[in-house]
């Protein structure tokens, strides 16, 4: 059963109090959730990026491997192929040999048939640039192998002479030089691939490091968020728990003890009161030794109220539980404390509601009723106003929500000041003069017996309102 100090601090009075803390509840909720969308987002993109990269650079692998065999095979394939011609139109010349000079067609038509294939395999304007001047130079030089092969023939001559064959070597020599531009101005398009790659990668670097520490950033601050606003709260909480366990725990021993020794005290003041109510027949209402004899009287009449409340504090009675209407119990307060009341004119008014039923011991309700009206009366001094009511409400008591009644009793005083609200419900911790501070240790514990709670809502200067919740009874 929970404690009349945590009763306080347990239960925000009204709906303003819960709806505020909805409201902040909801925007811790919000701003957590929107840290760990940012956080898995930012992985997201990490994970994404990671793998992008990854991929350019096996298609990047590749496409190196493919520039590198292309070049080399250019460069190789050209020489080759132009050899082969050179040396079928060679035999020829040196021969005469019609079967080389089919043999150096076929190879010619094959170099031009490969010329031309590798026009769209070209990427620079450099290398389309060198082609063209290939297969011009080619046009060239098959023009300079067939004015050999028409001269030879018009003139019957078995074999060229040397003079014949320059010309026809200058171009072959030309078109050599050539492939080999073509072979390094592809590879030199390599190098801007793998430039440009080069480029990208650190761009894609660059942005995963980015993300990186966008990653620790949102996990710091999430981190943060969630010890700021789950771990360090439940901390804190848990430390106060601890410590008022500690404290009811030495209140439970320092109470049996005292109940022991104020159960102790009842019957020696009872002797005594006995022994001055014979002592004061012998003295006359007029004398000062009778004046005397009533002083000690009111303080032994005072001594027993005070025993009477702690034992009652400390070994509540069970309540006799009957079902009432609730706004009886406050009629009731109304017609027997507001004549009182009266004298130092503050108002006792009573709020008209519909009829709702609880289940109480009718004795023990009154005189938490009376606790609180004497409280508010205390806090108005002279000149206010005292209103009870009910109302219906849903409220969590024990281990789920039900219906309750509330039944309220509202001031127009001076207010609690936050001083005071964390001792409020201490027991014998009292502002009044002649008080021992445990009416509303007694209230408390009387309705906590009853499965409801004690709570209040406090202004400075504008007043403070009780509330008893109790659960809602059947009629």
């Amino acid at each position: 059963m929970a404690s009349p100090v945590l009763l306080a601090s347990r239960h925000a009075f009204g709906v303003s109090c819960g709806s505020e803390n909805s409201r902040m509840n909801f925007g811790i909720k919000f701003r957590l959730v929107l840290l760990g969308s940012a956080l898995v987002l930012v992985g997201a993109l990490l994970v994404m990026i990671t793998v992008v990269s990854q991929r350019h650079a096996g298609e990047l692998r590749a496409r190196l491997g493919q520039i590198d065999s292309e070049s080399f095979g250019i460069a190789d394939r050209f020489k080759d192929t132009l050899r082969e011609v050179n040396d079928e139109m060679f035999h020829y010349g040196t021969f005469h040999d019609p079967a080389a000079w089919d043999e150096f067609l076929k190879r010619s038509h094959e170099l031009d048939v490969w010329i031309d294939e590798q026009k769209p395999r070209l990427n620079t304007q450099r290398e389309k640039d060198i082609l063209q001047q290939i297969d011009a130079a080619y046009d060239n030089y098959l023009s300079v192998a067939r004015n050999l092969h028409a001269q030879m023939q018009s003139a019957g001559q078995s074999s060229a002479t040397l003079a014949e064959f320059i010309p026809l070597r200058s171009q072959s020599q030309h078109l050599f030089d050539l492939g080999q531009l073509l072979a390094k101005a592809h590879y030199e398009s390599r190098n801007n691939l793998l430039s440009h790659a080069k480029g990208s990668l650190s761009q894609l670097r660059l942005s995963i490091l980015v993300l990186l520490g966008l990653l620790f950033i949102f996990g710091g601050a999430l981190a943060f968020g969630v010890y700021r606003h789950l771990i360090a709260p439940l901390r804190v909480k848990l430390g106060e728990s601890q410590a008022l366990a500690e404290r009811h725990e030495k209140l439970a021993s320092l109470g049996m003890l005292a109940a022991g020794v104020a159960h102790e005290i009842r019957n020696p003041l009872t002797a005594v009161k006995a022994a001055l109510f014979i002592q004061q027949k012998k003295f006359q209402p007029t004398s000062p030794e009778y004046a005397d004899v009533k002083l000690v009287e009111r303080e032994i009449l005072r001594l027993e109220r005070i025993v009477n409340d702690f034992l009652q504090f400390a070994r509540p009675s069970e309540p006799d539980l009957a079902t009432v209407p609730a706004d009886l119990l406050l009629l009731e307060m109304q017609q027997f404390l507001g004549p009182q009341l009266a004298k130092t004119n503050i108002q006792l008014a009573l709020e008209t509601s519909a009829p709702r039923w609880v289940r109480v011991d009718a004795a023990q309700m009154k005189q938490v009723l009376i606790n609180l009206v004497q409280n508010a009366a205390d806090s108005i001094g002279t000149g206010g106003k005292i209103t009870l009511r009910t109302r219906h409400d849903r409220r969590r008591l024990g281990s789920g929500e039900t219906d309750v009644v509330i039944l309220e009793v509202a001031d127009t005083g001076k207010g609690i000041p936050s001083e005071i609200e964390k001792r409020l419900f201490d027991p014998f911790f009292t502002t009044k003069e002649n008080g021992i501070g445990l009416g509303l240790s007694i209230a408390a514990r009387i309705v906590e017996n009853h499965g409801g709670a004690l709570q209040y809502q406090t202004q400075l200067n504008r007043g403070t309102t009780f509330g008893i919740i109790l659960p809602e009874a059947r009629a």
